[in-house]
């Protein structure tokens, strides 16, 4: 055996490593919805991971819930938020998060539209 070709196998073994180290290492994430600005800049945004809806904002992880009416309705009154102050915005979200949103809704005993306005009313009394 030569000299070259073990050096060739060598280095075929690091290159498949960096390869290897540039994935993403975790479970897959499934995105859900977007909340974007007029010029398209991602404001906020829903995935699923793990079973688990995940609320971003900023860049950041704002929330995580195992409730899909929950996430749908934050990303929804962030939405509200940015129109009142201004800021137009377009927000798109699947069809699985919005049947998942309405189904545990009525699960609830009533509709997505009475489980947002419960929500608000007990963020408004949390308020300092």
């Amino acid at each position: 055996m030569s000299i070259n070709s073990k050096a060739g196998r060598e280095a075929k073994k690091r290159n498949a490593a960096k390869a290897d180290s540039g994935r993403p290492a975790g479970p897959p994430i499934e995105p859900h919805a977007e909340l974007r600005d007029q010029q398209g800049r991602l404001l906020a945004g829903i995935v699923r991971r793990d079973g688990e809806w995940v609320l971003g904002m900023g860049g950041k992880i704002a929330g995580t819930s195992e409730s899909a009416a929950h996430m749908l309705a934050m990303i929804k009154r962030a939405a509200r938020l940015h129109e009142a102050h201004g800021t137009p915005v377009r927000l798109k979200y699947s069809d699985s998060l919005k049947e998942a949103a309405l189904s545990e809704a009525a699960a609830l005993g009533g509709s997505f539209e009475e489980f947002e306005a419960r929500l608000e009313s007990s963020m408004a009394a949390a308020k300092p």
